[in-house]
């Protein structure tokens, strides 16, 4: 089979890609586009982990190619530096620098000397975590903990709000996981992001897929309570179920006030078993903190009102293929994921643990919260129904 010739993309293409990658593409859609295979894009994304690079400009100041053809065509003319300095506005001592650097008066060549003023003027930034070792020490460890770098970025503007020399935002952390040759943090730290990647992907990018059935006398969210709809008042949960692998699963609630975080176990994705778990699961809270539950068209809530008859809770159900008017619980989804890949059998987890899992990510920082936690926040919702 012959192999095709390598492609040299020009900086136009590669805006293309850039373009097509911001708005949720995929690698293989944006190869399409020029009719190359797949690996020919990732390899000029991954390059720079998936996180466009900044658009090189010339300072405003900085000599432009038409002026350089401008000094050339004087110096054959014979003119002096200062008559080519008043011709184009610019100091005599910056014309006589010009020819210094680029070969004198006699081997002046207009476009050599501006290609290499380009190349001169890169001036690569070391890193803020390069620089501060014991801040990339501090960072490394809070992504250990499974903080992601935006939770981290928060929390040290509260810890070190006196010393700037502690501030990184979360875009540098993220490029420096995904940027290796920045060589500021390990590769190994990637693991402990919620979606292990190896370059950054856009936010509109997505590759759920859900087959949901219709729920008889479903309540649609549209009639949820307007306390709930703008979180003005607490005891209103999202849920859903997580899968592990194929026969495993765990039910998820998050409570959209305070986003405080419970796992509940079941033995089966079957309805009546995920119902008789999360009525199980109602009787530990006071009714003043369960006030509705908002889940997603599953085939797990067919049995809906056995759940609002044995708890007085009213359930209420997203839009058909609108999973996000759950937000808080697919966010939440998202984190958990860090502790449970795809895959995991979660049956080997016991209540405890889960428990566990639970508590670890109610105690990390969010930035909805204004970087307090989950916990925090809940507690305060506890003492003041007290």
């Amino acid at each position: 089979m012959k192999q095709r010739p390598r492609i040299y993309y020009s900086e136009t293409q590669k805006a293309l890609m850039w373009d097509r990658w911001r708005k949720g593409d995929t690698i293989h859609q944006i190869a399409k586009l020029f009719d190359r295979g797949h690996s020919s894009i990732q390899r000029i994304l991954s390059e720079a982990g998936g996180i466009q690079p900044l658009q090189r400009h010339r300072a405003p100041r900085a000599l432009t190619l038409g002026e350089r053809e401008e000094i050339s065509r004087s110096l054959v003319s014979g003119l002096s530096i200062r008559s080519i300095a008043a011709r184009l506005g610019r100091a005599p001592s910056t014309i006589s620098r010009e020819l210094q650097r680029n070969g004198g008066s006699q081997g002046y060549r207009a476009s050599q000397a501006d290609a290499i003023a380009w190349e001169r003027a890169r001036r690569p930034k070391v890193c803020k975590l390069v620089r501060n070792q014991t801040l990339a020490r501090v960072v490394a460890a809070k992504l250990k903990l499974q903080w992601s770098p935006e939770q981290i970025a928060g929390w040290l503007r509260h810890a070190y709000a006196v010393n700037k020399d502690y501030l990184v935002s979360h875009e540098t952390i993220y490029r420096s996981l995904y940027i290796q040759a920045r060589g500021a943090l390990k590769k190994e730290l990637l693991d402990h992001l919620r979606r292990s990647r190896i370059m950054r992907r856009s936010r509109h990018h997505t590759l759920k897929t859900e087959g949901r059935t219709n729920i008889r006398d479903a309540v649609s969210i549209s009639e949820r309570p307007a306390t709930a709809e703008d979180r003005a008042i607490p005891g209103h949960w999202e849920g859903d179920l997580l899968y592990g692998n194929a026969t495993s699963q765990i039910a998820t609630l998050v409570e959209r006030q305070s986003r405080f975080v419970m796992l509940v176990k079941v033995v089966s994705k079957d309805s009546e078993a995920v119902v008789d778990a999360l009525i199980r699961h109602a009787s530990k809270l006071p009714r003043e903190l369960y006030k509705s539950l908002t889940w997603d068209r599953g085939s797990e809530m067919t049995d809906h009102n056995r759940f609002t008859v044995a708890t007085d809770i009213e359930v209420y159900f997203c839009d058909p293929q609108h999973p996000w008017q759950r937000g808080s619980n697919e966010n939440t989804n998202g984190l958990l994921r860090q502790y449970f890949p795809k895959g995991t059998d979660l049956s080997a987890y016991s209540q405890a643990k889960l428990d566990a899992v639970a508590r670890r990510l109610n105690e990390r920082p969010r930035k909805t919260l204004n970087f307090d936690t989950p916990a925090e926040r809940f507690n305060q919702i506890v003492a003041s129904t007290g």
